[in-house]
């Protein structure tokens, strides 16, 4: 199972969270009233917030990997069940199915021996990698390290399936009013507004227990300090 990682340019959160969130947010609950935009054109508008933000994160970094295309695409069918007005139920179909698929992605790149939680948190910028994987070779403890690795990928599979379901009962739960209406743009927007706190802001906690988890793991087996396999140099 390979382990190794590359550096990657990290986000910028408060953006993300502006143009994800915040904005779509409040266009879809403040002016999807006839007197404003009304409920096709404030849709269109809240879409095109995260839109713009996805194309200019793809452009920046010359690539778009698996989730953020996921992301990309699950606003396009937000926008689709919208448009066409289709049944609500699709929606929280939708919710579900977007992290349920990020979830078994994971799920399989653990058996196909590249575990994505390697990629996520194995950072060289973060890491002292050099030194990690030498004082695991020299204990013999390199195996052992990657059953943990691989228990901690399962964990973060764990994670998008309590998403899915998060997200599948605030769907259900919040947006009822029929698709193409200015109740069921401002409920949209409360949706999205709400899932921060209620879906990412435990999934993060979540993530940095897996992150815990594997830092110690390393300490343990490794025997070194955690200023040693940090990167202080970078």
């Amino acid at each position: 199972m390979s382990i190794q990682t590359k550096a990657k340019r990290p986000n910028n959160i408060l953006l993300e969270v502006i143009f994800n969130i915040a904005v779509p947010s409040i266009v879809l609950m403040k002016l999807s009233g006839d007197e404003y935009l009304g409920s096709m054109y404030a849709l269109i508008l809240a879409l095109l917030f995260p839109i713009s933000y996805g194309l200019y994160d793809f452009i920046k970094n010359k690539s778009m990997n698996f989730i953020s295309l996921l992301g990309f695409l699950s606003t396009f069918l937000t926008g689709g069940i919208g448009l066409f007005e289709l049944d609500v139920e699709w929606l929280a179909i939708k919710e579900a199915a977007i992290p349920s698929a990020i979830g078994l992605v994971v799920l399989i790149s653990g058996f196909w021996g590249k575990p994505l939680i390697a990629k996520i948190l194995l950072n060289p910028m973060l890491f002292n990698l050099d030194l990690i994987y030498e004082s695991l070779s020299n204990k013999n403890k390199t195996d052992k390290f990657k059953a943990k690795i691989q228990w901690a990928n399962h964990l973060l599979a764990a994670t998008f399936v309590f998403s899915a379901t998060m997200n599948y009962l605030l769907a259900k739960w919040i947006v009822v009013s029929p698709a193409g209406t200015t109740q069921f743009n401002e409920q949209l927007g409360e949706m999205t507004l709400l899932s921060y706190p209620v879906i990412a802001i435990p999934s993060t906690i979540m993530l940095m227990a897996i992150m815990f988890y594997v830092v110690k793991s390393v300490m343990k087996l490794t025997d070194l300090k955690l200023e040693q396999i940090l990167n202080a140099d970078k």
